[in-house]
């Protein structure tokens, strides 16, 4: 079977002009998923050379059939960014998109989703052992109400996790999220499915997404040339906040966007998973301290 994993790359036009790609540079692609913002450096020059990093095997392996054309170029690793180590290497620019691509979401099996019915998973790394329904089914109440307040922002947490610990076990994703909707008020209008941010949030706790990025935000500068460019792509606010004060209070940054870079009208009409994507930049500086 021919593995697909499709993701369209989102603000790839401002993210290649943020970092300023040097014709003979070496990046680090830190979440490269179906590599389309890798393929976009690499096309640039002949003598660009690429790390690709990602978690999910399944999008390596993507990524590695997407850019074969660019050979010894890529070298490729399963990693999460948060635990890579690239030694005495250094790069020219650096970038990481924290979406989670709509291969992982349209993959009932992942359990991303409650669109479909499917095992309540959500490991981006499926080599670690917890999985959404071992949260679910093991942790008790308030622990499940501070991971949907703190990760999802849900202002129900606290009855959306007493309806869970009392309707256990359960094991699939349109299980959980129907337990989610018979735990919310009525309310006739809503923009989002009720069940969106216990979702966020559960996937958040499994992956330790957070965590991860506070890493990627305290290590990565010192992984940079001098001059170099650092690029992160985030698609909610928990994310956002944390890579706008990671990238202002580092001593070794400048940033470079004192707002984030959003899409235009056009990108959100051909990518709608575009519309919360922000974009922020900073640059190592040459009198840096380590």
């Amino acid at each position: 079977m021919t593995l697909t994993f499709e993701h369209i790359p989102v603000l790839s036009r401002q993210l290649i002009a943020g970092l300023e790609i040097r014709p003979d540079g070496h990046y680090l692609d830190a979440t490269v998923g179906g590599g389309g913002h890798s393929s976009l450096i690499l096309a640039i020059a002949p003598a660009i050379t690429l790390t690709a990093l990602d978690q999910d095997q399944q999008a390596l392996a993507a990524a590695q059939a997407h850019l074969q054309e660019y050979g010894d170029r890529v070298q490729f690793y399963q990693h999460n960014f948060a635990d890579y180590d690239p030694g005495s290497l250094r790069f020219d620019g650096i970038l990481a998109d924290l979406g989670v691509s709509s291969a992982q979401i349209d993959r009932p099996e992942r359990g991303f989703s409650f669109r479909q019915e499917a095992p309540l998973d959500m490991r981006m790394d499926q080599r670690r052992s917890l999985t959404a329904a071992d949260l679910i089914n093991t942790a008790s109440a308030t622990e499940l109400a501070d991971i949907f307040y703190q990760f999802g922002e849900e202002r129900f947490s606290r009855r959306i996790a007493a309806r869970i610990v009392a309707q256990r076990p359960i094991q699939t994703t349109t299980q959980l999220a129907q337990i989610v909707l018979q735990a919310m008020p009525h309310r006739p209008r809503q923009s989002i499915h009720p069940a969106t941010r216990v979702f966020q949030a559960l996937r958040i706790a499994v992956n330790q997404e957070l965590l991860a990025l506070d890493t990627l935000l305290e290590r990565s500068p010192s992984w940079l040339k001098p001059g170099g460019k650092i690029a992160i792509i985030s698609f909610h606010s928990l994310e956002d906040r944390r890579v706008k004060f990671g990238l202002r209070n580092h001593p070794n940054l400048k940033v470079l966007t004192k707002k984030p870079i959003v899409a235009d009208a056009a990108e959100i009409a051909a990518n709608p998973r575009s519309r919360s994507a922000k974009l922020r930049l900073a640059e190592r500086q040459d009198d840096s301290k380590e």
